[in-house]
């Protein structure tokens, strides 16, 4: 268990809290452990990935799903995340967000993933994702895998009156 109460972090990657800069999280606010930020992760359909794209950051909405701990998403060649990582001379560090909220009741959670991507070249895992995973736009023709290093979780639960 890392130093901070989070559980499953790889022992390359450095401590992190969520990016809250606490020790604990703020009221109205749950910490969720790697298992069940990864089973919401897998219960909703789209997120956003985060990626360096000319040294800035870059977001793009896609969908996903999880498989086997890992973060699958389909994309275009050209897009601008497969030329990040076709640019780069190993997998390269990328966030994944998702997020459930309702307005109403203010409650839901997000969780942040932070891991190394690359893409899926096995002929038979990309006929697998092609399958199972239908993008929103446009043709994909790539196979992203996200394998997580970082998970972060947090839900917000309705006040107490």
């Amino acid at each position: 268990m890392a130093e901070d109460g989070l559980e499953g972090v790889d022992e390359n990657w450095p401590t992190y809290n969520g990016g809250l800069g606490l020790t604990r999280p703020p009221s109205g606010a749950q910490r969720l452990d790697d298992a069940e930020a990864m089973r919401l992760l897998a219960s909703v359909d789209y997120g956003r990935v985060v990626f360096t794209l000319a040294a800035l950051p870059a977001i793009r909405p896609v969908n996903h799903l999880v498989e086997e701990g890992r973060i699958i998403i389909r994309t275009r060649l050209t897009s601008a995340i497969s030329a990040a990582l076709r640019s780069a001379d190993e997998d390269v560090v990328v966030a994944y967000e998702a997020d459930s909220f309702d307005p109403g009741t203010r409650t839901g959670w997000s969780v942040v993933v932070t891991g190394r991507a690359h893409t899926v070249t096995d002929p038979e895992q990309v006929l697998r994702y092609e399958q199972l995973l239908d993008p929103w736009v446009n043709y994909a023709d790539t196979v992203i895998a996200i394998e997580p290093g970082i998970v972060t979780g947090f839900r917000i639960v309705a006040a107490q009156a």
